[in-house]
């Protein structure tokens, strides 16, 4: 997987990072599902936005978005042709997160494989760390 690292406020470019600073990895389903997504939706352009917020009965969850712009000091990523964007805060959740698209007869999703969470809900919607 190719993937290279910026961080950046929104209409301004900066060197790129070491791509070892990257907090997610997404799988090539993971990458198929966005970019059909994108397609589908006529969002050419549009950065994947992973974030991590306040819900659930554990505390915290994710929140995935297709998203025109980036917000000041987000880390921007590019991993097979799909623009990420995370914040730092998220960043200290989501380190050596990988998301992964899974397809079952009991539904279709994203699928987090995060080291950082301790446990989750039965759900499996939210996380503690």
């Amino acid at each position: 997987m190719e993937s290279t690292t910026t961080t950046s406020a929104p209409g301004t470019a900066t060197a790129p990072q070491a791509t070892s600073d990257v907090a997610v990895r997404l799988t090539d389903g993971a990458i198929n599902q966005v970019k059909a997504v994108i397609k589908a939706q006529g969002f050419e352009g549009y950065y994947f936005s992973i974030r991590v917020v306040p819900a659930g009965c554990s505390g915290l969850g994710y929140d995935l978005n297709l998203v025109k712009e980036t917000k000041a000091g987000d880390t921007v990523w590019e991993q097979d042709g799909v623009k990420i964007a995370t914040d730092a805060m998220s960043s200290q959740y989501l380190t050596g997160t990988e998301i992964d698209y899974v397809s079952a007869i009991t539904g279709s999703g994203f699928k987090f494989n995060n080291p950082n969470a301790k446990s989750s809900c039965g759900c499996g919607t939210s996380f503690t760390t």
